[in-house]
């Protein structure tokens, strides 16, 4: 959609809903970030009743609460944008190749603003629970604030990224010093200037904040359990003859993104590394690390495939982290060796590896040595102490569906979603799963979610929600859910497809190794995003083939 100022009418959700009444609706949004904002004005459009619902105090999802130091998209910020508005393009100017958090945050709030949706957002209220009620085709949503509300759909846009793995150390409780968590990062500022900081975690997050806290503390310990591949950002001022060039393209630049593999303008390599000498094969390594953008796991066409491919170029970054990291065990604790390049999620730095040259720096490899313990005055290993004034925990999350198995969902017959997903998430799509009516995903399992654009994926996902729901009442019908047999199927060909690939090699939150006790599987659609379009607008013009109708 590119229409800005829509004259179709909206109806008003009913008023004066406070405390323990109810406030009826066609669909409840749950979660205001970028998929969240887009449903809400999508929604808005089609006529439809309509709320958000966010527990935070304003928009933003993820780009609200990851304000740590240094957060930044490791996405190009032309890619990392809406496209249902043309003006919205022509008027946004972006600072940066990759944007930081406040730039995107900043960039919401103006698209809140500039499209009037914050008066269907209800903010600092948290679903709580919903309940399907069968007889009235109808679910009744709980909050922490006491609202409630009953709606013919429910839509899930709480994210892929966006449920906190919570630190679980021993002793933390008796920590005198400060911590915090990446994911949940106060907004008011925190210094380190002449603090002990003490960094857990090497993900994307960790290595974006490690170097900006090293900046400014007196002593920064990084507490690395797995180490992971990264290569330079060069990331950039944008010149305002770059702008002018893509704003004058940007229909033909969106059209080219959603006919690439990941919604992404990132091409991969299309050589095989075997037909190559060795100088050859160095000039196409040196050009992916030094694009800033290109995967490097893509350099060679059978590099996601192949683990002898693969190694050459797992061969390649190694030796980059050799040469820019000046002492040799800790470069050596810095390469990833226990899996292959790509299979866990590719990161984008500036000057992270640089940053173990500092004098104030120092790595801890809990390989080698695991943390015992948190103590009163900081981090306790099995060989050492490390005294620390700031513990700064950058653990990830629940990824993919753990954003909604933490709400009690219950379907007609009690039966919880969570309960339900036990074993492993079943949708078909991603956007329903068996015998949970009218409660659509945006983004999840068995969606190309993560492994694609998710901006892009946030305008699909509830473009197809919406035209489902007026297909329905067009129709005379009042629920729609996943088949499960269908639903089992689909989940069958997003494993079997991830297993033909390096994916399914490492142990990384894609597959849920991250979280004890979850099941061991690739979530993620890799058919690619034309592919998966394709099959869902097939769905849809069969009358929803694969779900069941009633």
């Amino acid at each position: 959609m590119n229409n800005l100022n829509s004259n179709v009418p909206c109806a008003t959700p009913s008023e004066g809903a406070q405390d323990q009444s109810v406030t009826s609706l066609d669909v409840l949004v749950v979660g205001a970030g970028f998929a969240g904002v887009y449903a809400v004005h999508r929604y808005r459009l089609q006529g439809l009743s309509m709320l958000c619902v966010e527990a935070a105090s304003d928009v933003g999802g993820v780009w609200y609460h990851n304000c740590y130091p240094g957060a930044r998209c490791d996405v190009q910020s032309f890619d990392y944008s809406y496209s249902f508005s043309r003006e919205l393009d022509q008027e946004w100017i972006w600072p940066e190749r990759y944007s930081g958090q406040p730039a995107i945050l900043e960039y919401l709030r103006h698209v809140v603003t500039r499209f009037d949706l914050r008066r269907d957002m209800v903010f600092n209220t948290r679903v709580t629970a919903a309940r399907w009620d069968d007889e009235a085709a109808r679910w009744l949503v709980e909050t922490d604030t006491r609202r409630r509300f009953s709606c013919r759909f429910v839509v899930l846009a709480t994210g892929a990224l966006s449920a906190p793995k919570d630190p679980d150390f021993d002793g933390l409780k008796d920590f005198k010093g400060q911590w915090y968590q990446t994911s949940r990062y106060p907004h008011e500022p925190v210094s380190y200037a002449g603090k002990r900081v003490g960094v857990i975690g090497t993900g994307s997050s960790g290595l974006q904040c490690i170097p900006v806290i090293a900046e400014t503390a007196q002593h920064l310990t990084v507490f690395q359990r797995t180490a992971v591949f990264s290569k330079p950002a060069r990331n950039h001022k944008i010149p305002p003859e770059v702008y002018a060039e893509q704003r004058a393209r940007y229909p033909e630049y969106r059209a080219e993104l959603k006919k690439s593999v990941g919604a992404v303008n990132m091409p991969a390599g299309t050589q095989s590394p075997f037909e190559l000498d060795e100088a050859e094969r160095e000039r196409v390594l040196e050009a992916f690390w030094n694009n800033g953008f290109l995967n490097m796991s893509s350099a060679f066409k059978e590099s996601p495939y192949d683990l002898a491919a693969n190694a050459i170029v797992v061969e390649f970054v190694h030796r980059k982290i050799r040469s820019i990291v000046k002492d040799p065990q800790v470069a050596e604790s810095l390469c990833p060796k226990d899996h292959p390049v790509g299979s866990r999620r590719p990161c984008i730095d500036t000057n992270y590896y640089e940053t173990y040259n500092r004098p104030n720096v120092t790595m801890a490899d809990l390989k080698k040595d695991p943390i015992v313990r948190i103590t009163p005055d900081g981090i306790a290993t099995r060989d050492k102490h490390y005294p620390l004034d700031i513990i700064i925990f950058a653990l990830g999350f629940d990824s993919i569906c753990g954003s909604q198995t933490r709400i009690d969902i219950r379907n007609g017959e009690g039966l919880s979603l969570a309960e339900s997903w036990a074993d492993a998430p079943l949708t078909y799509l991603g956007y329903l799963t068996p015998s949970f009516p009218n409660l659509f995903f945006v983004m999840g399992p068995g969606n190309p979610s993560v492994i694609a654009n998710c901006i892009t994926m946030s305008e699909t996902d509830s473009d197809w929600i919406g035209e489902c729901i007026a297909w329905l009442d067009r129709n005379g019908k009042s629920r729609i859910e996943a088949d499960e047999k269908t639903a089992i199927d689909w989940m069958q060909l997003v494993s079997d497809i991830a297993d033909k690939t390096l994916y399914v090699k490492a142990n990384s939150w894609y597959m849920g190794s991250n979280i004890a006790g979850k099941p061991r599987r690739f979530l993620s659609y890799l058919g690619g995003y034309p592919s998966f379009v394709e099959i869902s607008k097939r769905s849809a013009s069969e009358g929803y083939s694969g779900f069941k109708v009633s």
